[in-house]
């Protein structure tokens, strides 16, 4: 799968987007939940939330390509965006240690 592409813009939405605890604990929980994402619901449960809290934080995630979602029955399924996060570690490490062994394994 080819990585897709990151500039500035994208990388300050995304942080910004994580730079929130509740958005931050959301879309690890769904890193975890894997290709077969979570609902709303499974998430306030989860998180502990309230589901009107939840909805504004996912808006947010969305917005910034960390997260999409996608209709089944009469639910929404959330879901992380692995190419999105992968872009995005990949435009944070793509210059590490100006090519010096630093013993980070980017």
């Amino acid at each position: 799968m080819e990585t897709k592409t990151f500039d500035e813009v994208a990388a300050v939405r995304a942080l910004a987007a994580l730079a929130q605890a509740q958005r931050l604990r959301t879309f690890r929980a769904l890193v975890v939940a894997g290709p077969d994402g979570l609902t709303p619901g499974a998430i306030a449960e989860l998180l502990d939330v309230a589901p009107s809290a939840l909805s504004f934080h996912l808006k947010e995630l969305a917005h910034s390509g960390l997260v999409s979602s996608e209709p089944r029955g009469r639910n929404l399924i959330y879901r992380a965006n692995f190419e999105q996060m992968t872009a995005l570690l990949g435009y944070l490490t793509e210059h590490c240690c100006q090519g010096e062994s630093c013993g980070v394994n980017c």
